[in-house]
């Protein structure tokens, strides 16, 4: 749930006033030069909904794929999302409204405002947390872990930090779930109400979205999430409490809508003039010409794409959708993607077109696909002689392979973009470690698992891949209840970033590139794979693995 965009980038008529894009005076449609570029995305994969606006004029709302495989509804920009850690931005916003109004300061110490604050964090101010360099990281618990306020509090207290507060970075959903209980103490309302009435409802009255979970849902049809596997994810029915995801990723909203609130902000419709260019600068450098910011946006110094731009992602896990906008600020111009299948991704989508997106240059288009031949003819599984194996099935028309064992994965995910073979090693050196115990995050972990399976006798890591711009190590515990396959995403720090336990087996949807050759679908791994006969062949930047069906 996380906020990866600035890790795949690294591989919105001007109305008067405060106005933004106005969500009910646009009807459904895309430019040419707009439609032509994310239909060919669509037939590579890409299945959700399209906004983007320039100068409050929307230029382009539009949905491609379905939205949900039983009823045969589609997608359009009238869709809903979950949009996860962009949520973030909706927290920050929050407390920006709150500094402006005097109610706190950024330099207050959050067990100032919040007295149940009583452990480390409590030193840590509210500019740190909005920037995370509070100290503590990861999360207090899985989306849909029911968890009350009284025990969120309790969980952050018994954080440990990783570096004094300001010292350091680590990207932190528990930061931003302290946030809203800043919110819901300073304030006057709960978060869920001052949320809404302060944050979500535009100057004019509109109302931009809702939560995910719980009330007050967004209006609209709620696009279905689809898995790696073509399975359908976790639909919003968790009946609660919600403070797992409050303030960090409980959100949900149109691409219209969200375009629409993007544009408000930036333009001083939501928060002082002051505190929107807060929004968008710089706050805390990351690396890499990019830094986190007051808003909860990731800023990207102009070298990167030769202008300054803003952009935050979201979602992911185990519900299916994904989020993406990125915030143009020389042509004030937003840019929307949602998505609900991880065939082609929004962050991916996004990824592969965003220095075309700032430049203003046309925007590429994926590879037309060639005939592969019968795709059923290649379905089964191949076996490596170092053990681990293939497993080739039909997800719907079109061909997925899955790696089982270190090896296979290896081949398959070939290390990519920023991350080198060392940078997947030592990832998977401090997973291994986390689930050893070495960090109290770790000790719950296993505890947690152990609770659901029984007593882990092994920890085996069975390789690490980049899925949605973060590594992530793939382990099979060994529990009474037999193996369970499952990931973890950690930061440098070892705090857990994304987990899913127990899961499927890292896999990819193919679309052929020539008779009996294919590739990933969008930009996927820089693998090829050439089937003959009995065997496959994958080929990458690392070489070949050859791998055949039993006899």
């Amino acid at each position: 749930m996380r906020n990866r965009l600035w890790r795949m980038l690294m591989i919105g008529a001007m109305l008067t006033g405060t106005a933004a894009c106005t969500a009910g005076s646009v009807k459904p449609q895309c430019d040419e030069k707009w439609e032509a570029a994310f239909g060919a995305w669509a037939r590579a994969g890409f299945s959700g909904a399209v906004a983007v606006a320039t100068g409050g004029r929307f230029e382009c709302l539009a949905g491609y794929g379905t939205a949900d495989d039983a009823t045969g509804a589609r997608n359009t920009a009238d869709t809903v999302y979950s949009i996860g850690s962009v949520s973030k931005a909706f927290t920050a916003t929050a407390i920006l409204q709150l500094a402006d109004s005097g109610k706190l300061s950024l330099d207050d110490p959050v067990g100032k405002l919040v007295p149940a604050i009583t452990g480390p964090v409590a030193r840590a101010t509210v500019r740190q947390v909005l920037l995370h360099t509070s100290g503590i990281g990861g999360s207090i618990g899985a989306d849909d872990q029911p968890l009350g306020r009284a025990a969120a509090i309790a969980a952050i207290n018994r954080m440990e930090p990783v570096f004094p507060p300001g010292t350091g970075n680590a990207y932190s959903n528990a930061g931003y779930t302290l946030l809203a209980v800043i919110i819901d103490t300073v304030s006057g309302m709960s978060y869920r109400d001052y949320t809404l009435t302060r944050v979500l409802t535009l100057p004019g009255g509109a109302v931009t979205g809702g939560f995910w979970h719980g009330r007050p849902p967004p209006a609209g049809p709620v696009a279905a999430g689809y898995l790696d596997d073509g399975k359908p994810g976790r639909s919003n029915d968790f009946a609660g409490p919600y403070w797992a995801t409050e303030g960090n990723g409980s959100l949900a909203m149109t691409t219209r809508d969200l375009a629409t609130w993007a544009h408000a902000l930036f333009r001083g419709g939501l928060v002082t003039p002051e505190s929107a260019a807060l929004a968008a600068d710089p706050g805390h450098p990351v690396g890499e010409g990019r830094s986190h910011t007051l808003g909860g946006w990731v800023a990207f110094d102009a070298p990167v794409y030769g202008k300054p731009i803003v952009a935050i992602a979201g979602g992911g896990g185990d519900v299916g959708h994904n989020t993406a906008v990125v915030w143009i600020p020389a042509r004030e111009q937003v840019i929307v993607l949602s998505s609900n299948r991880s065939v082609l991704t929004a962050e991916e989508l996004l990824a592969a077109t965003v220095p075309s997106l700032v430049a203003g240059d046309p925007l590429p288009t994926p590879a037309t696909p060639a005939g592969g031949g019968d795709p059923a003819a290649i379905a089964g599984r191949y076996r490596l002689d170092t053990g681990g194996s293939f497993e080739v099935a039909l997800a719907g028309d079109r061909p997925r392979i899955a790696a089982a064992g270190a090896d296979a994965v290896g081949a398959l995910f070939p290390p990519s973009g920023r991350f080198s073979a060392d940078d997947l090693r030592a990832h998977e050196k401090r997973v291994l470690g986390m689930l050893a115990g070495q960090t109290e995050q770790g000790r719950e972990e296993r505890e947690a698992a152990e609770a659901e399976h029984g007593p882990i006798t092994a920890v085996a890591a069975g390789g690490t891949v980049v899925a949605d711009g973060e590594m992530r190590t793939y382990v099979t515990l060994t529990t009474r209840d037999g193996p369970r396959l499952g990931w973890y995403a950690v930061d440098e720090h070892s705090n857990i970033e994304g987990a899913e336990l127990p899961a499927e087996p890292p896999g990819l949807t193919l679309v052929p590139v020539a008779e009996n050759r294919y590739r990933p679908a969008g930009p996927g791994p820089d693998v090829t794979l050439d089937f003959a006969g009995d065997g496959v062949t994958v080929s990458g930047p690392g070489g070949t693995a050859t791998a055949r069906r039993p006899a």
